[in-house]
């Protein structure tokens, strides 16, 4: 079920790509596995998934040593300062970095322990009251901020766009967050690339492949609803 559901994802993604004259080389699938049990992360891994999402930084910590080393975990979810020291080192990609303050809350359990943190910064492009992230008009702003911080390394930008019936909707959302991308890494701003759109999930994965999501976050289409 996992294993055809995958294929199913990807061949979604192939064709999304090509419809875009892109390689499917350049999307990265993340299988979203917050709330799913060990075993059903084992048969995603078994159908060749290796980047896998979570949302809660303790399920990441407790999946992690359950499972194979190669696995690279992203942390997806709104992350509290408070469990910041328990994600670093874990985690390969932070991709919900929404303020200064987490920002830096990073960059000092990240000196503390030695190590190099990537991240993403989350941008509300839609505005919306419900989610986190920088609205547009800040992301610049505090990409220069964050660029200053010896530990921390902005590798692009994720957003969540609205939950609706019609991916279509969320296409103009996309289109916004990968032209601001494209301006500012044309601004050449050290420490900052913009080489990761983090953006799509279950409902219009295929509408963000096709306006240049470099990674997808699919939970329910891999592993069914919850």
């Amino acid at each position: 079920m996992i294993k055809e559901s995958l294929e199913e994802v990807r061949e979604n993604i192939r064709q999304a790509c090509r419809r875009a004259g892109r390689d499917p080389k350049e999307v990265t699938l993340i299988a979203v596995s917050k709330t799913k049990p060990v075993p059903m992360l084992r048969e995603a891994y078994e159908a060749g998934a290796r980047d896998f999402g979570e949302n809660k930084v303790q399920e990441l910590a407790a999946k992690k040593p359950e499972l194979p080393d190669d696995i690279r975990w992203h942390m997806i979810g709104h992350l509290q300062r408070n469990k910041v020291h328990q994600v670093i080192g874990k985690a390969v990609l932070i991709h919900s970095v929404d303020s200064l303050r987490l920002a830096e809350q990073i960059e000092a359990d990240a000196a503390r322990k030695g190590l190099d943190v990537d991240i993403l910064l989350e941008v509300n492009v839609a505005r919306e009251e419900s989610k986190f992230g920088f609205f547009l008009e800040e992301t610049e702003e505090a990409a220069r901020t964050i660029s200053a911080f010896p530990h921390v390394h902005i590798k692009g930008l994720m957003t969540i766009a609205p939950f609706v019936e019609n991916p279509e909707e969320n296409r103009e959302i996309f289109k916004k967050l990968y032209q601001f991308a494209v301006d500012i890494g044309r601004k050449n701003i050290d420490n900052v690339t913009m080489d990761v759109l983090s953006m799509g999930m279950t409902g219009d994965y295929q509408v963000a492949v096709e306006e240049g999501a470099t990674m997808v976050r699919v939970g329910t289409g891999i592993f069914g609803a919850r």
